[in-house]
This record gives C-alpha cells, sequence and structure tokens, in this order.
C-alpha cells in the first residue's frame, strides 16, 4: 500500500469481524513499528499481545466504567469531542464489545527510556510520549498495510496498577495505551475528516496563518 493512502485511512476501527490476526501478520506490523523515532533511540516501547478471554473480559470490566463516565459526559454536554453521532455510537459500540475483539495490544513504555523534558513545567506533560506513541503508530500504519485495523485507546491507563497487575508487567514500565486489533467487519473508511491545512498552520507565530 502506498504510504500517503496508508495514512490517510488509517482510522479508528471500532467494528472488527471474528476472524483471528495471524501471528505472522503480527509479526510483521511489529518489526515494522520499532522503527519509530525514539529519543536516543533509547527503544522503550514493549508490547503484550492479549487473546485470552478471561484477561480480555477482565479489561473490558476495568474499561467500561470510564466509558460510560465519558459517554454520559459527551451526552450531557459537558464534553466537547467535534465527532459526529455516528462516531460517538460506534465508540459506545467499540467500549461494550471490547472483550470480543480478536486481540488487544498493549504498549508499555520503559521509565526510565524516557526523556521528559517538560516534567517541570506548570502543565500536563507530553513528552515523554515522544518516545512512545510514533512508535504505535507506526504499528497501526503497519497493520493498515496488511488489511488489518486498529482502534487506539487511553482509558485503561486510569488502572494502571490492576493491568500491570493482571498482566505482570515489571516495575519501572507504565502502560501508554491499549490497542483493539482485527479485520475490519466494515471496512476501511474512504476519507477521513480532519482540519484543514490553512487552519492549523502558522508562519513565524501561532496567529499568523501560512496558507489561506
Amino acid at each position: 500500500m502506498e504510504l500517503v493512502e496508508a495514512m490517510r485511512t488509517t482510522g479508528t476501527c471500532r467494528y472488527f469481524s471474528d476472524e483471528p490476526v495471524p501471528d505472522d501478520v503480527l509479526y510483521k506490523a511489529f518489526d515494522s513499528a520499532r522503527f519509530g523515532p525514539q529519543g536516543g533511540n533509547r527503544q522503550p516501547v514493549r508490547w503484550i499481545v492479549v487473546r485470552d478471554q478471561a484477561k480480555k473480559q477482565r479489561l473490558a470490566e476495568l474499561y467500561l466504567p470510564y466509558w460510560d463516565a465519558y459517554f454520559n459526559a459527551i451526552a450531557g454536554g459537558g464534553v466537547n469531542v467535534g465527532a459526529l453521532p455516528e462516531t460517538v455510537r460506534s465508540a459506545d459500540h467499540f467500549a461494550r464489545h471490547l472483550a470480543e475483539h480478536p486481540a488487544l495490544v498493549i504498549a508499555c513504555a520503559e521509565i526510565e527510556g524516557l526523556h521528559v523534558t517538560d516534567a517541570d513545567l506548570d502543565r500536563v506533560s507530553v513528552v515523554g510520549g515522544g518516545s512512545i506513541y510514533p512508535t504505535v503508530q507506526n504499528f497501526c500504519l503497519a497493520l493498515r498495510d496488511q488489511g488489518v485495523g486498529s482502534a487506539v485507546t487511553t482509558l485503561l491507563c486510569h488502572e494502571e496498577p490492576k493491568v500491570r497487575e493482571l498482566l505482570h508487567i515489571p516495575d519501572g514500565f507504565l502502560t501508554a495505551c491499549h490497542i483493539a486489533v482485527g479485520y475490519p467487519a466494515k471496512g476501511f473508511p474512504k476519507k477521513l475528516t480532519r482540519t484543514p491545512v490553512e487552519q492549523i498552520v502558522g508562519l513565524d507565530d501561532f496567529a499568523t496563518p501560512m496558507f489561506s
């Protein structure tokens, strides 16, 4: 698959078929993912593929209360997600069927391998993710190249201690996200909706548009 086409059609897949994803497909995706940029080439990311039904069910049980709270906030107007109603309904279906998805992949990262340069700023810290999420996106793109869908969620990070215990994640590692993986039941999107370039790129300062 051509790279730009993959980038433009790797949307969040929320409906999966029952077909299992073979080991060799996952291997190829992980093999490509590891070339994502990472600070100092420290390579902090580790992966766990969860296929065990009991463990998927437990992860779903931990996930659903947080999704319910988020969903109710959206319904009550307390959260502006910028999404169409159909997208929210699809996300609700995804959450309520989490244990049924073919595989759940947990992206972990070694904390010592993260150079968190914004830790002392008076705002939420995000820089540590720079050595994690490009690798995650590579994984999703490599799956897309093989006709496999994915959906990245971070809600389960609320329950990191319980997830670490369930999956025997050692001390010194965090959970960065959880990725549902499977063959899409409804195909891939032909067009994703995103903010136009003219509205998101400044020239020499934040408020001066570079393109018009």
